[in-house]
């Protein structure tokens, strides 16, 4: 198989009270770092059978302590496991990014997070054709919130853009289209995501993923009335 693209995945630990603490109530802690742990083993499902994709993930904090660490160090087997290092969010996405193309020079990257569960190849292979084609330098892909759940970049160098953008913030999305933009970039749009932050989202994403560990582990909170979204 020809190595087309890095599809990087910017994941946490999903060690209980410090993962989807949000989730909490009605999910106890161990439940909400269950519900994360859950949400980042379907994604690397979806990565690893993504045809022509390299398998990145930039990795933090300690599975020892995590929700279904033994399980997530085994899917981290098959992939290549990068640090994240760096200050802020912003500073360690753009590393994650240079850390990629160092280890697989030439390759455009795709990256994600681990908060949409849903993803599948399909998707993956849709967000890049553009850069893949050479018809845009950049893909992002918005997220409901306000924020991104992809970014494309055919030269992942040009994250740097990340540093100065504010992130985990109802406009994070668009100043990050505009970082772009100002940064000389064509940027293609993605199809708009749902991530998941809160009880709502979970039940609203598990819906779209039936039958997934996602939704087997959002289905294992106490049964309450669904907040509206």
């Amino acid at each position: 198989m020809t190595a087309r693209f890095c599809l990087l995945v910017v994941a946490k630990a999903p060690v209980p009270g410090f993962a989807k603490t949000r989730l909490c109530p009605p999910a106890t802690a161990a439940q909400a770092a269950g519900i994360a742990a859950a949400a980042l083993l379907d994604t690397l499902a979806a990565v690893r059978a993504t045809s022509g994709a390299v398998p990145v993930v930039a990795m933090t904090g300690d599975l020892g302590d995590a929700a279904r660490g033994a399980e997530i160090a085994e899917a981290l087997s098959e992939v290549t496991v990068i640090a994240q290092r760096g200050g802020d969010f912003g500073e360690r996405l753009a590393n994650a990014h240079a850390d990629t193309a160092a280890a697989y020079p030439g390759l455009p990257v795709l990256q994600i997070g681990m908060d949409t569960p849903q993803v599948a190849p399909g998707l993956f292979e849709s967000a890049m054709t553009s850069l893949l084609r050479k018809e845009s330098e950049a893909a992002l892909g918005l997220a409901e919130d306000g924020g991104w759940w992809a970014l494309g970049l055919r030269d992942p160098l040009e994250a740097r853009v990340l540093t100065d953008v504010p992130m985990s913030r109802p406009d994070t999305g668009e100043r990050t289209r505009q970082a772009l933009a100002v940064s000389g970039l064509s940027v293609t749009p993605v199809s708009t995501l749902s991530d998941v932050d809160t009880i709502a989202d979970a039940h609203h994403v598990a819906a779209l993923c039936p039958g997934s560990r996602f939704a087997r582990a959002v289905a294992e909170v106490a049964v309450l009335p669904v907040p509206v979204r």
